[in-house]
């Protein structure tokens, strides 16, 4: 682009970031269902979808949870994680239990069982965690892991930013 004075500046298109395209939400959706396939395929001989391997690392510590602290945690709505709570339940690898206090509060709580159908799936775990890492690379990965740590909390909503 000619400037006023006669010297040259970089074009528009070169000073501004390309125009995005496309839909955000549809290239998350699909690296997360890539990525999904890989852990629920090193994992589906142990009878567990990462999903419920996910649910089941969170409880570890073994401490009962609030559901409503369990969902915060995961940035999932309650209804969802009941939902996904059920077959762990069903299976007797969580126990989620009403509190005496508050019978509105519910608790969920790793069983034994669960844990060591989580130490089970630990090893498959890790396999695809190690495909998942090597595919993508350590320097992606890590600039991976740093944007979405830095996006999903502007995702979260305001009233829950006021109580961290």
């Amino acid at each position: 682009m000619l400037q006023s004075n006669g010297s040259h500046s970089a074009t528009p298109a070169a000073d501004a970031p390309a125009k995005l395209r496309g839909c955000t939400c549809l290239r998350l959706r699909r690296l997360t269902r890539r990525v999904t396939a890989v852990y629920n395929h090193a994992l589906a001989p142990t009878g567990m979808r990462v999903t419920q391997y996910s649910l089941l690392s969170n409880l570890r510590g073994g401490a009962p949870i609030a559901l409503s602290q369990l969902a915060q945690m995961l940035d999932m709505d309650r209804t969802t994680l009941t939902r996904n709570l059920k077959p762990l339940a069903d299976a007797g690898w969580v126990e989620v239990q009403r509190t005496s206090d508050d019978a509105r509060v519910r608790l969920v709580v790793l069983t034994a069982s669960g844990a060591e159908h989580l130490r089970a799936a630990r090893g498959a775990w890790k396999q695809a965690q190690e495909e998942v890492n090597g595919t993508i690379g350590e320097a992606q990965l890590a600039e991976l892991h740093a944007m979405l740590d830095r996006c999903v909390p502007l995702f979260r909503p305001a009233s829950e930013g006021e109580e961290e």
